[in-house]
């Protein structure tokens, strides 16, 4: 009969190795990004490089998470048995997280027995803005397989909506009700009621909102000399945080390996998500600049040329040109063929727009050809910019039908090139065009100064 722990055990080992795999290939993907994209993502390879040492290293991490004052420093020198925290009275000190091996919680990974427990230590909630803030907890998940969240009273809108956040992005949280030595039973009953029952009642089990005196107050004690004489002397109690620590140690006990499997995993899902989005804006950015430029050329060299029909060849020649060139800025091989059959599906998806493009070429060629091409300094501008209007079509086009990996994401070309019209203020981009033409055949020393 098979035992149904080994096969947790198992299990939960395989999650562990596909957790560490899928973060390996993020790392890749990475490395496999342009020198553009490496310098945009060079913090998100540091963090995976971390994660991938961490899954090695068996490596627990806890993030302490609160308000300055609210005892955040003096809990995890508590919780360790000694100070590895300096605790300010002024708060405000902690600038950057940190983080501290908590060796004496007698917690292992199973099957990673050199495996430790870390608690990190966060910037104050109350010394950032709000959108700071939310990113803070964002972090903060990110880097914690679990999550203890630190007030002192009855939680206030800012530690509220941070706590919200925390709870929401789906990692363990224990809500840990420091400094309970100065209250009475009666208050601490009130203070758990509010924050348990009646703020968080659906998502904050009872077992998770746990006392603790990290730092208790000194108490004035009798003390009797052997002479019989008595003085009294403040002393401070022992800490107590015994409460905190058999939770942290049960849900590690239950599910420690399983909670690094899973934090892992999400960590690789967010960060192939910023890969893909960096990818995205950059090379959206580096399109949006080869379209101009391709756009550009065309209608320079389409209004410079005198010889009749011989623009609209060359002009075709261009845009394949510019659909091969953003083949390979989104790693997609175009030859001429795939580029010449590119062209025909925008061009007739594009319809009634490309014919008026086809009518202006025309035109003017027929010009061109009627007057031996003496009237090139007539007809470049509207000749030119006509041209260059249906490259930077066809280079939008071009550039959605790459970026969803050489398809047109579902949709009919029609209506991706429809779309792509409807959404471009036509009459900039021909001004501008316009403008690339006279401002070229100004700097032509041949030219007439008066177009």
């Amino acid at each position: 009969m098979t035992d149904p722990n080994q096969t947790d055990t198992r299990e939960t080992d395989r999650q562990y190795r596909d957790a560490m795999d899928a973060v390996q290939q993020v790392l890749n993907e990475v490395r496999r990004c342009t020198d553009d994209e490496r310098a945009e993502l060079s913090r998100d390879a540091i963090q995976l490089r971390q994660m991938i040492k961490k899954l090695r290293d068996g490596r627990v991490d806890i993030v302490v998470f609160g308000e300055i004052s609210t005892g955040k420093s003096a809990m995890i020198n508590a919780l360790i048995g000694e100070e590895a925290a300096s605790v300010s009275a002024e708060g405000g000190w902690t600038r950057e997280s940190w983080l501290v091996t908590w060796d004496k919680c007698g917690y292992h990974i199973p099957g990673l027995a050199d495996s430790k427990v870390g608690l990190i230590d966060t910037p104050g909630i109350n010394e950032v803005d709000g959108e700071s803030r939310a990113q803070l907890a964002r972090d903060a998940a990110a880097h914690g397989d679990l999550i203890l969240f630190v007030t002192d009273s009855d939680l206030n809108q800012t530690e509220y909506e941070s706590l919200k956040q925390l709870i929401e992005i789906n990692r363990p949280v224990i809500v840990v009700l420091n400094k309970c030595d100065l209250y009475s039973q009666q208050e601490l009953d009130d203070l758990v009621a509010g924050i348990r029952d009646e703020r968080f009642a659906d998502s904050l089990p009872p077992e998770d909102l746990v006392l603790t005196a990290a730092d208790p107050r000194p108490i004035e004690y009798l003390i009797e000399e052997p002479d019989g004489t008595t003085r009294t002397e403040m002393r401070a109690p022992t800490p107590d945080t015994e409460q905190l620590r058999a939770r942290i140690l049960e849900i590690l006990g239950r599910d420690g390996k399983a909670l690094l499997a899973l934090n892992a995993a999400m960590f690789a899902s967010d960060k192939s998500d910023k890969v893909a989005s960096v990818k995205i804006k950059l090379r959206e950015r580096a399109a949006t600049r080869l379209i101009w430029t391709y756009a550009a050329t065309k209608a320079v060299a389409t209004a410079a040329n005198p010889l009749p029909l011989l623009d609209i060849f060359g002009g075709t020649l261009v845009d394949a040109s510019q659909i091969i060139a953003l083949g390979k800025l989104y790693n997609i091989k175009m030859s001429r063929r795939n580029a010449a059959g590119l062209i025909k599906a925008i061009v007739m998806a594009a319809g009634w727009v490309t014919l008026s493009q086809v009518a202006t070429h025309l035109g003017a060629s027929l010009l061109k050809g009627i007057t031996a091409g003496t009237s090139t300094l007539i007809t470049a501008p509207i000749q030119g910019a006509a041209a260059g209007y249906g490259s930077y079509i066809v280079g939008q086009a071009a550039k959605y039908y790459l970026e969803h990996g050489a398809s047109w994401g579902g949709k009919s070309p029609k209506a991706v090139v429809a779309n792509i019209i409807a959404n471009t203020d036509k009459d900039s981009v021909i001004q501008k065009l316009k403008n690339e033409v006279k401002n070229k055949i100004r700097r032509n020393p041949h030219a007439n100064p008066g177009v």
